[in-house]
């Protein structure tokens, strides 16, 4: 596929294909057996594996799906039985996953980075008799609680290496799981068929576990018709053709990955080309170089993080050359944003800075074949979007949670708004709460409720059929979207003042030293921050301006840091009125994993939890 041209720009629409419903079936099953019969020979999975890319074809995943299935049934997996995944994200979750589905089962994800109580948690809860694992490290998770689990009938385990002298009933590996399955098959040959065609849409088939900010993973209940539904509703707006090529690397456990990257390649055939590893995605980007791309902010922060700090190692005329093409770039999407047209000259500039400088920077990223780039499942700064936009790569942002199974909202290609969330996606209602301001949902596409939590789902579907969302938010005269905050997350300042947090930790994140920030002021006289660093700029800024550490506290405590930093928060504060600044900041001197308790499985830090164990140092900023 060609890169797009320049007329990406000004010319938005030209950017998407035509759509219509491009593959039939009422559920997932049904749908990718479907896309089997329709695309057999075509490629549709890729997994870089020790530096070598294999592929699938549709027919070759079936045979994989379809020996999975039949081992389950093997094993006596009957239909609404219920299945986790324990696993990196890599083409045997999809296979495992769809395997699952075509049994009439329901599929479970769990996050790799869970410690071994919350594996116990999430089996239980979901009722999971059959547990796939990655490798022996996941397995030894299983292992550690399987005690507790009477309902866990078997653990398969999908790469055996260091494994293969193990001696446990308990215990199959996935090769030794499909051999099971052909021959099981051949004894019932119109086994399978008959669960795929029995599956019906009302029917349970995923359940996705909130990422626990505010207590306990709560199971949320997704039937085939909504999932079905939903895909359809987005190819309707950003369609997508078998041409396209499309990254996964977003844990398929969480419900941006699993809709906007798995479900919807199912339904469109667009490939679904998988990284080596997390550490790798960005050579695996470059390699693969999408033609769209969807991510969370912290992925967009870290790619215009690693741009300019390259700058930074470039030579003067480098420096003055991008300087040059990318104040091109922001005039031209100036234009675009406020709805003008780009005239010839500007036309002319704009080709000029691509050639020089641009296409060099969107090849850095990976992203030069891209039409469209998504963000989503948290806040982004409306100046990185802008940034993207002047690299002539637009940026529709979109918004929605786990219950509305994935976007509820969309941002239209033909007029993006940085800041907004863009319009109520065509497939449901989105409307504010007169009373309260927050954002409320409703559709085919919300979800069933939480698994085994009546009180909640309650709680959080009304009578009418309104999902309360818990984010506030408001409406402008063109029925744009804009979320203000979570609703129990604005700050009330000691004066009275309302603070909407997110404002100023976006800003503070648009920093390529700054990965996260959490805003302190509620009831306070006036605002501080918990500063989370990124490690691999700061380090790198230390060795190049021969600042002094020995690890990565010290790091922290470095006046040169601090002071680093410190230029970062004025930076925010002048977009501010004075009662919007930050007086006082400290930066957390514990390098933080996803297996730490203060961070979500997606990285966020989580506000409560981090306000409550570093209330001493909270406490000190206002002494």
């Amino acid at each position: 596929m060609r890169e797009p041209g320049m007329s990406n720009l000004w010319n938005l629409n030209h950017l998407q294909p035509h759509c219509a419903d491009v593959l039939a079936g009422e559920t997932i099953a049904a749908m990718f057996w479907n896309g089997v019969a329709q695309r057999g020979p075509r490629v549709w999975l890729r997994q870089k594996h020790l530096g070598i890319w294999r592929s699938w074809t549709w027919n070759q995943a079936a045979q994989a799906v379809r020996e999975i299935a039949c081992g389950l049934m093997a094993l006596d997996f009957a239909p609404g039985d219920c299945a986790s995944i324990l696993s990196n994200t890599n083409t045997d979750w999809v296979l495992a996953d769809l395997a699952i589905l075509s049994c009439a089962g329901v599929a479970n994800g769990i996050y790799p980075t869970d410690a071994a109580a919350q594996v116990h948690y999430l089996s239980q809860d979901s009722g999971t008799s059959v547990l796939f694992v990655e490798d022996d490290e996941q397995l030894d998770k299983a292992l550690a609680v399987r005690a507790d689990l009477p309902g866990l009938r078997k653990i398969i385990v999908f790469d055996m290496d260091g494994l293969r002298h193990l001696d446990d009933p308990g215990v199959l590996g996935l090769d030794a799981l499909r051999a099971l399955g052909r021959a099981w098959s051949q004894q019932h040959p119109d086994a399978l068929e008959r669960r795929v065609q029995d599956c019906r849409p009302e029917d349970l088939a995923i359940l996705v576990y909130t990422s626990g900010t505010t207590g306990k993973p709560k199971g949320a209940m997704h039937t085939h018709r909504a999932l079905t539904y939903t895909v359809r509703g987005y190819n309707q707006w950003i369609a997508r053709t078998e041409d396209d090529e499309l990254v996964c690397f977003l844990p398929l456990c969480h419900i941006a990955e699993r809709m906007g990257g798995e479900y919807f390649s199912l339904y469109t055939g667009a490939r679904l080309n998988f990284v080596e590893n997390p550490d790798t995605v960005p050579e695996n980007m470059r390699e693969i170089a999408p033609t769209l791309l969807t991510a969370v902010p912290r992925v967009w922060e870290k790619s215009y993080s690693g741009v300019m700090i390259a700058l930074q190692e470039s030579s003067r005329l480098q420096q003055a050359a991008y300087r040059w093409a990318i104040g091109v770039g922001m005039r031209i999407a100036d234009l675009v944003l406020a709805g003008q047209r780009v005239g010839a000259v500007p036309k002319l500039q704009f080709w000029l800075a691509r050639w020089l400088v641009l296409n060099n920077v969107r090849k850095l990223i990976g992203i030069h074949r891209a039409r469209f780039l998504i963000t989503g499942a948290a806040p982004i700064s409306p100046q990185l979007i802008k940034w993207y936009l002047a690299l002539g790569v637009p940026m529709l942002e979109v918004w929605g949670q786990t219950e509305t199974c994935g976007a509820a909202t969309n941002m239209p290609a033909s007029r993006i708004k940085p800041g907004s969330i863009g319009l109520a996606a065509n497939y449901n209602e989105v409307r504010v709460d007169a009373a309260s301001g927050e954002l409320l949902v409703r559709g085919p596409n919300v979800f069933k409720g939480y698994l085994n939590l009546p009180e909640k789902t309650a709680e959080t579907i009304d009578a009418d059929g309104w999902l309360h969302t818990g984010d506030v938010g408001q409406i402008d005269a063109d029925g744009y979207l804009r979320i203000t905050d979570r609703m129990k997350d604005i700050i009330i300042t000691a004066g009275g003042k309302n603070i909407t947090p997110s404002e100023l930790e976006n800003e503070l994140k648009f920093s390529p030293y700054i990965t996260d920030a959490v805003l302190i002021g509620d009831a306070r006289p006036y605002l501080t921050a918990i500063i989370m660093i990124d490690q691999e700029n700061v380090e790198k800024y230390a060795q190049d301006h021969d600042v002094p550490f020995s690890d990565y506290a010290s790091l922290t405590r470095s006046h040169a840091v601090q002071a680093l930093i410190q230029a970062d928060v004025e930076r925010v504060n002048a977009r501010f009125a004075r009662v919007e600044q930050i007086k006082k900041f400290f930066l957390l001197d514990t390098r933080l994993s996803a297996e730490d308790e203060e961070l979500t499985p997606t990285m966020k830090l989580k506000r409560k939890l981090v306000q409550s164990k570093y209330a001493a140092q909270i406490e000190a900023m206002y002494r």
